[in-house]
């Protein structure tokens, strides 16, 4: 759904004062809630009661010569995640994987596929090599930023 639409229809909700609007168009789904806040006209005031929930603060993203300066990683240039999503080296389970430690690749071959909120992303390469290293395990979580192969 492209953005046009989506603030139309968020001029909707705040013009006819709607509090909640779902909308479906083929696989795509879009949700707008507002919060309204009513006010009592009894004199009596039910207390509210808010439990603090402890926030943990946001990891700080490697850099490139962060990720290099790790032992164990072997050096060369890294791909990383461009997404928070679940790593997979092939298409489908049992198929061949798209890349092997050895294998050759040129810039914008598939490596890997990220899911991400049922969307499979390819991921390409950006430089041509060597594969060195594929670092993340099949299946496994991975976020923004995090080093998946190592070309040399």
């Amino acid at each position: 759904m492209d953005l046009r639409k989506l603030k139309k229809l968020i001029e909707l909700v705040e013009e006819y004062s709607i509090t909640e609007l779902e909308v479906t168009e083929g696989e795509e789904k879009v949700r707008i809630s507002k919060s309204v806040t009513m006010t009592q006209s009894v004199a009596t005031v039910m207390p509210q009661y808010q439990i603090p929930v402890p926030v943990e603060p946001a990891a700080p993203i490697a850099s490139e010569s962060d990720v290099q300066e790790k032992p164990g990683l072997p050096e060369g240039h890294i791909v990383k995640s461009p997404m928070v999503g679940t790593f997979y080296r092939a298409s489908a389970p049992g198929a061949k994987p798209f890349a092997e430690v050895g294998q050759q690749v040129k810039s914008g071959d598939t490596l890997c596929i990220i899911e991400a909120m049922k969307l499979l992303n390819e991921i390409e390469t950006d430089r041509g090599g060597k594969i060195k290293a594929i670092l993340p395990e099949n299946g496994q979580p991975v976020e923004y930023g995090e080093p998946l192969f190592i070309i040399e």
